[in-house]
């Protein structure tokens, strides 16, 4: 063990957040010194954590209602609303649960056919899609959100469910009560970190600076067809799918954007993972201009609009023929926005 003369610099630091002994540092501490100061870090430590992570929540983590609404407009919100709205309350195994699968927890939340009779009409549409904070999407029939008290739940026993147990926002369902539910919805429909709910599925609408082309703006465009795997995460069949849309390149003529040798586009989707400045899915122009870099509308050999569950109605798509650097990029679904970097 090495003795120290000097103690009144001593830090302990925990997670970044540095607690100084501030007196009666002159004397080499004992063990037992040593194992209190310990405990008064770790202890305030878990304190400043606390509530750090009580005011992002409070602060940043919103829910977002999109689609055929009642009003046709985006209804957001905020913690503090979705905290008043959270009366509802299921008790549930959780599947998630990995250590205790079989043990029941009293889950607390807003009834998601509650948010359906305020912000939705149901007689216009047959499904509600979740999306989640890493583009994860979930789609439940309207009938079963009427039948079975499936709820977004914000605390689990009474407390904020954590980040990885699903939260700030986790869609559950009722196991324990409706165990027949588990047939129609396994544990893989169970999302975590819910950002946005979309009633049916929205009109395609896709951001260019101060330009937003609707549908049929892209549909006056060439269209082409892909038939290939797709890389989109969830939903999709397996095998090849035919993929039909326009070019990102033809799109951007249409927006009057000019791109030159060194500059590239910032393709934005609906869930936060790619709205992230850190890690932006960014295509050079080299590949814009060679490759055929699709805005996907439709999917499959009847043209089928590409619907909510399935990321849409448009979604970015790579041929084979693009390079490796291009088609390693995430397909990106519910695309909302361009960004030229010029």
């Amino acid at each position: 063990m090495v003795v120290l003369n000097v103690w009144k610099n001593l830090a302990v630091v925990s997670l970044g957040i540095a607690v100084v002994c501030l007196g009666g540092c002159t004397e080499t501490p004992t063990n037992e010194q040593l194992a209190v100061w310990r405990k008064e870090a770790s202890d305030r430590n878990a304190e400043i954590v606390a509530e750090k992570t009580k005011n992002n929540q409070s602060r940043e983590w919103n829910l977002v209602i999109q689609g055929q609404t009642a009003t046709g407009n985006t209804e957001t919100l905020n913690w503090s609303q979705l905290q008043n709205l959270a009366t509802d309350n299921v008790n549930t195994i959780d599947p998630n649960h990995i250590i205790n699968p079989d043990k029941v927890f009293k889950f607390t939340g807003i009834s998601v056919s509650s948010l359906l009779k305020k912000f939705g009409s149901q007689s216009e549409i047959t499904e509600i899609t979740f999306v989640c904070y890493d583009a994860y999407q979930v789609t439940i029939k309207i009938k079963d959100l009427l039948n079975y008290p499936i709820i977004l739940a914000v605390a689990k026993d009474g407390q904020p469910i954590p980040r990885e147990q699903g939260g700030p926002i986790y869609l559950i369902f009722p196991y324990t009560e409706y165990p027949d539910i588990r047939k129609k919805y396994d544990p893989g429909i169970w999302a975590f970190y819910v950002t946005h709910i979309i009633l049916g599925t929205e009109p395609a609408k896709v951001s260019i600076g101060d330009r937003e082309l609707n549908v049929a703006d892209l549909d006056q465009l060439p269209q082409v067809s892909l038939i290939q795997n797709v890389g989109y995460r969830v939903w999709w069949p397996s095998g090849e799918v035919q993929l039909s849309g326009v070019r990102l390149r033809d799109v951007l003529k249409l927006a009057d954007v000019d791109l030159n040798t060194t500059s590239s586009v910032v393709v934005r989707g609906k869930p936060p993972v790619y709205r992230r400045n850190s890690q932006p899915i960014e295509l050079v122009t080299e590949d814009i201009l060679k490759c055929d870099i699709l805005l996907a509308t439709r999917w499959g050999n009847d043209k089928q609009r590409i619907p909510a569950r399935m990321g849409g109605p448009v979604a970015l798509a790579f041929s084979d023929n693009c390079p490796s650097r291009a088609k390693n990029q995430r397909w990106v679904t519910f695309v909302e926005e361009l960004i030229p970097q010029l």
